[in-house]
């Protein structure tokens, strides 16, 4: 996906979960965080980070924050950005390994019970599903989630792996919005019970992969895969 006009500051605060003060050229300006999550690694006093401008009418502020500049690392901190890339992805036909077959019926936000996953399909005919995570913490190269505890993340893929246990073809993608990561890992500090319930996950069947992306300040894209450590 490529966003529209962007511009580049140096990051000052976050007041609330919803909006930072960016310095732009000699200017501060508001721009809404699209990420809810702590991202305290990422928002620090003096980073460098990329804004989409689009003074659209009816918004609040002309600017969105997208990107952060960790290092020599950049991080998109987008959190729709991951749906939309293997959207994208998958409208070239790209499916993950373990999906081999005719795909159709390829739908946003399907639902399975109480649960509502990102994407829904066919494969052979059979029901699947696809939960998507996006994944901005790093440490030293290495990537963990979730940087907050998720009972919705628990709930989704205690729900995959019932859906594996009646037959269907349930997945979840860890998208890392950067692109060096050496391994992805469960954050067993920040919510071992999303560990524990991963590799429950794994051990069902639930198939389960981590992917990298291609990044610059105005694009992400579909990268590689990332081997998982369980």
């Amino acid at each position: 996906m490529v966003y529209g006009k962007m511009v580049s500051g140096s990051f000052l605060e976050r007041p609330n979960r919803f909006i930072a003060h960016v310095q732009v050229g000699g200017e501060t300006v508001v721009a809404h965080v699209k990420n809810t999550g702590r991202c305290r690694e990422l928002l620090l006093p003096g980073a460098t980070v990329y804004l989409e401008y689009n003074p659209h009418p009816g918004r609040k502020t002309a600017y969105s924050l997208i990107a952060v500049q960790k290092g020599e690392l950049l991080i998109n901190m987008d959190s729709q950005a991951p749906n939309k890339v293997v959207e994208e992805a998958f409208a070239t036909g790209w499916m993950p390994p373990g999906l081999e077959g005719t795909v159709t019926d390829l739908r946003r936000e399907v639902t399975w019970g109480d649960s509502r996953f990102d994407f829904g399909f066919l494969l052979d005919g059979v029901q699947g599903f696809v939960e998507v995570k996006g994944v901005t913490l790093e440490e030293a190269g290495r990537v963990l989630f979730p940087d907050a505890p998720t009972q919705r993340g628990v709930k989704h893929l205690l729900h995959l792996i019932e859906a594996k246990k009646a037959g269907l073809h349930p997945a979840v993608i860890f998208l890392i919005q950067m692109e060096k990561a050496t391994s992805f890992s469960p954050n067993e500090v920040t919510h071992p019970a999303f560990g524990q319930v991963l590799r429950q996950a794994v051990d069902a069947g639930v198939l389960v992969s981590a992917w990298s992306s291609k990044i610059t300040p105005d694009s992400i894209a579909l990268g590689g895969p990332v081997p998982i450590h369980l």
